[in-house]
């Protein structure tokens, strides 16, 4: 591998982004949090709301929990956040060493890596998504770069490279900028790349082949009864989740675990038990479809009047003051 190249290639190509040149290591640490199986350009407009929103550690570990939450709102992986504010409000002050960024929760090898190769000069290869992708088409890696085995095999084949690097975090900035921009999991730009002349996987004209890939499961579909009821002012009925697991602490309509869509009639029961209200009248109005990591959703969207004290958790809010899940912000639309 060639540094000196990959570096001047960085160097002209590198995309202008707001946790760059001038690093704070509390705002890496957001970017590379908010990063994780999120595309950058996704991740721009979250981060200037919630830098500016949190500037800093200590204002982010003051928070309460609802105001994080709601500032992730929609960013999706909510574990993310309710470890970044955890971590935050675990610490004095910012590590200063590889191992104190990796003893935090929510930080994982290669982000310990990231933020300490940028800000503090340790020279630790960065090995996520795009990296792996790069080196396995540039070695011909035989076998599934996700796992965290083949993962510290090619960490250990880079650590000589950024050895060399006299600043290790632009070294790590340059090889995920080349799998994020040239070394793309479709139809590559190989005439774009700085390691086209070396790439093995590109002389055999095989770079799709890598990395290889075992082949996807299809995922479970489940469904759920939702329940919309307005109190007529603007304000809807919610449930919060539990504070950990899935989508924890965040606010949904009122709904139950079912095997399909079912009848207006069938419907009346489960939400009274669910939300203590009484319905007189129950109106299917929409399914939206919510896809998860390891599940889809099918979310069966119905309106309801009714009358009584909501009980079981469930209160009257306006959407807006609400940390909600996708789903639920897909069902008020309908």
């Amino acid at each position: 591998m060639d540094v000196e190249r990959l570096l001047s290639w960085y160097r002209a190509n590198k995309r202008a982004m707001p946790w760059r040149d001038n690093p704070d290591p509390y705002a890496v640490w957001v970017s590379e949090i908010m990063l994780q199986q999120t595309r950058i350009e996704t991740v721009y407009g979250y981060f200037a709301r919630f830098m500016a929103r949190f500037p800093t550690f200590r204002a982010l570990a003051a928070a309460p929990m609802q105001d994080v939450l709601k500032a992730w709102e929609g960013l999706g992986y909510y574990t993310r956040a309710r470890n970044l504010k955890r971590a935050a409000e675990s610490i004095r002050s910012l590590p200063g060493t590889l191992e104190g960024w990796r003893a935090l929760p929510g930080v994982g090898p290669y982000t310990a890596a990231a933020i300490a190769s940028v800000c503090l000069g340790v020279a630790a290869p960065v090995v996520d998504g795009n990296v792996s992708r790069v080196l396995a088409r540039l070695r011909r890696f035989a076998g599934d770069t996700r796992s965290a085995p083949a993962r510290e095999r090619l960490a250990a084949w880079l650590q000589p490279f950024i050895d060399c690097a006299e600043q290790p975090g632009e070294f790590n900035q340059a090889m995920m900028e080349l799998g994020e921009t040239v070394c793309l999991p479709r139809s590559p730009a190989c005439s774009r790349c700085p390691f086209a002349g070396t790439c093995l996987a590109h002389a055999a004209g095989e770079e799709e082949k890598f990395p290889e890939r075992k082949a996807k499961k299809t995922i479970p579909e489940r469904h759920s009864l939702a329940f919309r009821h307005s109190d007529g002012e603007g304000r809807f009925l919610f449930a919060q989740r539990p504070p950990d697991g899935l989508l924890g602490g965040l606010w949904e309509l009122p709904n139950q675990e079912a095997k399909r869509k079912t009848t207006t009639k069938a419907a009346r029961p489960v939400f009274h038990s669910r939300t203590g209200l009484v319905p007189s009248a129950v109106r299917y109005a929409g399914t939206v479809t919510h896809v998860f990591s390891h599940f889809k959703l099918q979310f069966h969207v119905y309106d309801v009047e009714a009358s009584g004290e909501p009980k079981n958790g469930c209160v009257f809010a306006l959407p807006e003051t609400l940390p909600l899940a996708t789903a639920t912000r897909k069902a008020l639309r309908l």
